[in-house]
C-alpha cells in the first residue's frame, strides 16, 4: 500500500463524513488558536514591560526607604517604620562624582479643578531633572523651571488627559487651577505618555517636590530616581548612595537601591512563567480536541466495519488497517492545526491595530508546541480506535456486524 493510496483514504474518509469533519477541525483549530492567543498575551506584557523600562535609559537607579532583605529574626514591633527619605537626602546624593542626575518623585491625591470642572487625579511632585530622566515631550508651553529644591512655586504642568477633561480644545497656558487648597498656574502640557515606573503622567499634576509636600503637609519623599554617568559606573553610583544616605541618617543601613536591570530581569522572570502558565491552560483545550478525535474514529470504525472487512479480506494487514486510521486521525489533526494557526496569527494582527501600543506576539515555541501538542494528541486518541478496527474480524465485519 502506497503512501499516496493511504492519505487519499484518509481524505475520502473525512469527505464521507463532512459535517463530523468540520466540527473536529473546529475543535483543534480552536485549540491551537487559544494557546496562540493566551502566549502572544503574555509574551506581550514582557515586551511592553520591557519596552517601558527601556524608554527610562540604561543607567537608572530607584532609591526606596527601608530594607527590602529579611534577615529571619522577629519582625519588627508595632510602630517600627523605616526612617523617611527627605529634599535634603535628595540634595545630598548631588555630591556624588557618579550621579549625573538625581530627583525625588511625591505624590498624592487630590481634586484638581478649574472653574466647574474638577478631576480627582494622582499629583506628582519632582523636580526639572524628571524631564530628561523620563525622556518626556512637552505638547505646549514648558517644563518646570529650574530652582532650588525646597522652594515651593506655584506652577503647575498638566497631563495630556487631565489638560483635554478640564480645559477642552481651549489652552489652558496662563490659567489657574486648583489643586486641594493649592492654587498653581498652568505653564504646560505634557504630550501623551505611557505608564512608567508606576506613574501614569498623562492623567496628572506635575509640580515642583516642595509644592507637593506643602499640598499634602508631608516632608518625605516616596522614591528617588538617581541616573548614574555611565553604566560602567552603575555599581559605584550604588555604593555612593547607599554611604551618602547611611552617613545622614546614623549609620543605619535603612534604604533599598534598585536598579533597571534587577526590575527588568525580576518581571522578565514573572512573565514568562506567566506566558508558559497561559500557554499550558491553553493546551488543555487541545486535549479536548483529541479526545474529539478518538469518539469521531470510534464512531467512523463502527459505520466502516463492511468496508475494513473488505479490506482484510483483500490482504490488509493489521498494521496497515491501524495506518490508515492513524493518517486519517494525523490529517484531521494538521489541517485544525493549520488552520488555528491561521486563525489565531489573523486575530494578533487584528488585536495589534486596535491596541497598537501593546505588542501582541506569540512566543516561536509556542507555535512549534501547539502544532506539536495537535499532533501528539490526534495520534495518541487516534490510537485507540485505529487498533479497534484492527481487530475486527474479517468475515463478520464484511457482513456488517
Amino acid at each position: 500500500m502506497h503512501l499516496n493510496d493511504v492519505i487519499q483514504f484518509a481524505f475520502r474518509a473525512m469527505h464521507g463524513a463532512r459535517t463530523r469533519t468540520y466540527l473536529t477541525l473546529l475543535a483543534m483549530a480552536i485549540g491551537v488558536a487559544s494557546v496562540i492567543l493566551l502566549t502572544s498575551l503574555g509574551e506581550g506584557a514582557r515586551l511592553y514591560v520591557t519596552q517601558q523600562f527601556s524608554s527610562l535609559g540604561t543607567n537608572l537607579l530607584i532609591v526606596l526607604p527601608g530594607r527590602s532583605e529579611t534577615t529571619g529574626g522577629m519582625p519588627p514591633m508595632t510602630g517600627e517604620t523605616p526612617r523617611d527619605l527627605t529634599l535634603q537626602d535628595v540634595m545630598s546624593l548631588q555630591r556624588s562624582y557618579h550621579i549625573k542626575e538625581v530627583t525625588p518623585i511625591v505624590v498624592g491625591a487630590a481634586p484638581v479643578s478649574y472653574q466647574q470642572m474638577e478631576r480627582e487625579v494622582m499629583i506628582t511632585g519632582t523636580t526639572a531633572s524628571l524631564f530628561s530622566i523620563r525622556e518626556l515631550h512637552m505638547a505646549r508651553g514648558q517644563f518646570l523651571p529650574e530652582q532650588e529644591m525646597t522652594r515651593a512655586s506655584p506652577v503647575c504642568v498638566l497631563g495630556h488627559t487631565l489638560q483635554k477633561e478640564l480645559f477642552g480644545n481651549a489652552s489652558p497656558l496662563g490659567k489657574w487651577v486648583r489643586v486641594g487648597g493649592y492654587r498653581c498656574r498652568v505653564i504646560g502640557v505634557l504630550e501623551e505618555e505611557g505608564v512608567g515606573l508606576g506613574m501614569d503622567l498623562s492623567d496628572s499634576v506635575v509640580m515642583h517636590a516642595a509644592s507637593a509636600q506643602t499640598l499634602f503637609n508631608i516632608n518625605s519623599v516616596f522614591r528617588i530616581l538617581v541616573v548614574a554617568r555611565s553604566q560602567e559606573v552603575m555599581d559605584k553610583a550604588r555604593q555612593d548612595i547607599i554611604d551618602i544616605v547611611r552617613a545622614r541618617h546614623e549609620g543605619e543601613d535603612d534604604i533599598t537601591v534598585l536598579s533597571q536591570d534587577a526590575l527588568l530581569s525580576t518581571f522578565d522572570r514573572i512573565l514568562i512563567a506567566l506566558t508558559y502558565s497561559l500557554g499550558g491552560i491553553a493546551a488543555v483545550s487541545l486535549l479536548v480536541a483529541g479526545i474529539m478525535i478518538m469518539n469521531v474514529m470510534l464512531v467512523a470504525a463502527a459505520q466502516r466495519t463492511a468496508e475494513i472487512g473488505l479490506l482484510k479480506a483483500l490482504g490488509a494487514t493489521r498494521r496497515q488497517i491501524i495506518l490508515l486510521f492513524l493518517t486519517e486521525s494525523a490529517c484531521l489533526s494538521m489541517i485544525g492545526a493549520l488552520l488555528g494557526l491561521i486563525f489565531g496569527l489573523g486575530a494578533n494582527q487584528v488585536l495589534q491595530l486596535y491596541f497598537p501600543d501593546f505588542p501582541f506576539q506569540a512566543p516561536d515555541w509556542a507555535l512549534w508546541a501547539a502544532v506539536g501538542i495537535a499532533l501528539f494528541t490526534g495520534l495518541l486518541f487516534g490510537l485507540l480506535p485505529a487498533r479497534h478496527a484492527a481487530s475486527l474480524n474479517p468475515v463478520l465485519a464484511l457482513s456488517g456486524r
